[in-house]
């Protein structure tokens, strides 16, 4: 039989090999990390780096870049909704921090879609850019500053064909 410490070091025995390779991985897919922070502003490295190899006409890592930044926005979202939601009724003040950062993210995620889209629309890619200028009109509202500009865009392509004025406050 085992005491007490005999069990506890079992236990860790088990869970550290399992632990190891996930680390591992995480360096290897190379998320994005900041002085080893996981958060929007490390999204926003992602895109920078994307528009670095952009300007230097490198398309394939530009899209690499882009695909990374999405991705990775998309699991902040998921996260900071996840947190948001288990403290919600427990700390008020935990749901508005992971609130704010969730619509932090939200916008970066959009100037991420929004880059990748321009850059499919430059290699004459319509039907790649088409899905991403829709999410972006259908994440931030058609009304927003980014969905109009996603919805001009999907004009230029011909894709849609009737202008969207934006409704003033009067009507």
């Amino acid at each position: 039989m085992l005491g007490a410490c005999g069990r506890a070091a079992a236990i860790l025995a088990l869970v550290v090999p399992l632990a190891q390779p996930t680390l591992v991985h995480a360096q290897e897919d190379r998320r994005p990390m900041v002085a080893g922070v996981f958060d929007a502003n490390a999204v926003r490295s992602l895109i920078a780096r994307g528009d670095a190899a952009a300007a230097a006409g490198n398309s394939q890592e530009a899209r690499r870049l882009y695909d990374q930044a999405r991705d990775a926005a998309k699991r902040l979202l998921m996260f900071y909704r996840d947190l948001s939601g288990a403290f919600r009724g427990l700390d008020a003040r935990i749901p508005r921090e992971m609130d704010d950062k969730g619509r932090q993210t939200l916008d970066v995620l959009v100037e991420a879609n929004m880059r990748l889209a321009g850059l499919f629309r430059r290699q004459g890619q319509p039907e790649v850019a088409v899905p991403l200028l829709v999410e972006v009109i259908t994440t931030m509202t058609p009304s927003s500053e980014a969905g109009r500009k996603a919805y001009q865009q999907l004009r230029e392509m011909g894709f849609v064909t009737t202008p969207y004025n934006v409704p003033t406050s009067g009507n």
